[in-house]
């Protein structure tokens, strides 16, 4: 996909906004594809999605009143945070189901030469990174019953995610700190052109699952605001 207009652009780029931006490797259809989708404009679309579904379901719920007439009507608060987790996976699900079913039909003729296992590794850890963000607003919701702190929480999350790792790829000093950031356990071993990142992918369901945990109890122990 090297052409030289895009060489050109690429040369008058400052080289930290390259590395930032993830264009040291868009030549190729696996670096182009996670530069300029999963990288950048895909995953500002799955953590704003993921944040709202996760921030609405118990903590908008319990500001519209909702939540109190469901639980007041026999359904339990386990109950209710697990099925509620559950309707948000299944959305984030949907949505990286399009985008993979999108990228196997555009992917001849585009010509961007991605293998079908890498695509399905490569939406598996997007789906992942969008559920863990996903998970954080509804923990956050569970324990303040607030949408607002649960949206602040899990886009504090998602953006600490990208400025991290923005940070550990322009600096040798910090590169550690990719280590933290939920982007780099979802693309840090390059899903699209190697495969599937068992650790990476363990770690950002394994989280996910734990701020589920998180929710459950939350909700469980206190309150319910009327």
């Amino acid at each position: 996909m090297q052409t030289p207009e895009l060489a050109g652009m690429l040369d008058s780029l400052p080289p930290e906004l390259v590395r930032t931006l993830g264009y040291d490797d868009i030549t190729s259809g696996a670096g182009y594809t996670q530069a300029t989708f999963f990288g950048l404009v895909g995953f500002a679309l799955m953590a704003v999605a993921a944040v709202s579904w996760g921030a609405s379901v118990i903590a908008g719920a319990e500001e519209s009143g909702r939540l109190e007439l469901t639980i007041a009507h026999g359904v339990g608060r386990v109950q209710y945070a697990l099925e509620s987790a559950a309707a948000v996976l299944v959305r984030v699900l949907v949505v990286g189901a399009v985008v993979l079913a999108t990228l196997l039909v555009l992917n001849e003729p585009s010509q961007l030469d991605l293998e079908v296992g890498r695509i399905v590794a490569e939406v598996a850890a997007w789906t992942g990174l969008g559920f863990l963000f996903a998970a954080v607003a509804l923990a956050a919701g569970a324990i303040t019953g607030a949408r607002s702190w649960a949206i602040g929480a899990g886009a504090g999350v998602a953006a600490a995610s990208f400025v991290v790792q923005a940070v550990a790829n322009n600096s040798e000093d910090l590169a550690d700190l990719e280590r933290f950031s939920p982007f780099f356990w979802a693309y840090g071993q390059s899903p699209l052109g190697n495969g599937f990142d068992a650790p990476g992918l363990a770690l950002l369901w394994g989280f996910a699952l734990a701020f589920v945990a998180v929710a459950t109890f939350a909700l469980r122990r206190r309150d319910i605001l009327g």
